[in-house]
């Protein structure tokens, strides 16, 4: 009887064994933490569709951003749910606004033992909820870029290492380095979101930073799910006018986009495994069907083996101690 020459399962049998051959490395370097700072709170306030996951004081993301860095995780990434809101979201330049005094704080707090990034947007600030100044109903691009420039700079001002613009207006890379670099914040760098589909998996995050848009959708600015090669070209548009770091979301039903941009791209790639990957792991592990560590671990492999080069993700510290453990045995 022949046997097969070629038998992979001889560099399955063990664990070591499989440790030696495996082809992609999850690392807590890899990761980034969303954290969500409510003004006016006076304590944590948990979102019951992202378990685990809560608004901050700005006293507990301070906590938060200092256990971050202590499981080594090098980056957070600031959301803000301002007090107040209004038709051209002017809370997010104010320099007393709640992401430039949580960028101060946390700054005060961690040092440059962790990046600071802040997302540079307007939904969260605008009371119709969309990501850009809004005439005769629909978003204005260039009148957006002005927002954008501005909100840069007061990021900049208030600590932020980089700053990652994700309204997916045309040409906001180029605006928004051209006010940095007009400013003074020359070193200041930009995480594009590249490639932001129009995608049903946000629901969580709206709820967690109160952005739902108060009529229509964002289809009209953010990219089509079914385009691939459209994301290719966002990438290479935002590379060309400066961004330092591109950016797919989501990441896990857009494993191919992933590839593709980072194929096409020589820059560091960023996936965002949003709230919606995040809530349907957590939905399905408290229903007891799946091992919940297991498949986190999985998914924030396969999207690393997908070409990322950092993954953004809520499950940031759950995934750090278990790498933590495992380098410990």
């Amino acid at each position: 009887m022949a046997f097969p020459a070629q038998r992979p399962c001889r560099l399955r049998r063990t664990p070591v064994l499989r440790r030696l051959v495996r082809e992609t490395a999850l690392s807590v370097d890899d990761l980034v933490a969303p954290l969500f700072v409510r003004e006016g709170a006076r304590e944590p306030v948990e979102v019951a569709s992202m378990p685990g996951q809560v608004q901050h004081t700005i006293e507990s993301a301070r906590k938060e951003a200092a256990e971050c860095a202590a499981l080594g995780i090098p980056a957070v990434v600031l959301f803000g749910v301002p007090a107040t809101k209004d038709a051209t979201g002017s809370g997010a330049d104010r320099e007393d606004g709640i992401v430039q005094r949580a960028l101060r704080e946390l700054r005060a707090e961690a040092g440059d033992a962790l990046v600071l990034i802040s997302d540079l947007c307007l939904d969260e600030y605008t009371d119709h909820g969309h990501c850009g100044v809004v005439r005769d109903g629909r978003v204005d691009n260039d009148a957006t870029l002005d927002r954008y420039r501005a909100i840069a700079a007061s990021q900049a001002a208030a600590g932020a290492d980089i700053v990652a613009p994700s309204g997916m207006m045309d040409g906001q890379v180029a605006a928004i380095r051209e006010a940095l670099d007009s400013a003074g914040f020359a070193e200041t760098a930009i995480m594009s979101y590249a490639a932001k589909f129009a995608s049903a998996m946000y629901g969580p995050f709206r709820d967690a930073a109160e952005c739902a848009p108060r009529f229509g959708d964002r289809a009209g600015y953010q990219m089509d799910p079914a385009n691939a090669r459209e994301a290719v070209r966002e990438a290479l548009a935002d590379v060309e006018e400066g961004a330092d770091i591109v950016m797919v979301k989501p990441a896990l039903a857009y494993l191919d986009i992933v590839r593709a941009v980072a194929e096409a791209t020589r820059v560091p790639l960023a996936a965002y495994n949003v709230s919606g990957e995040y809530a349907m792991l957590k939905a399905a592990a408290a229903a007891g069907w799946i091992d919940e560590p297991r498949a986190m671990m999985e998914v924030l492999g396969c999207i690393r083996r997908a070409g990322a080069d950092m993954v953004i993700t809520y499950h940031a510290k759950d995934a750090a101690r278990m790498l933590l453990r495992g380098r410990e045995a």
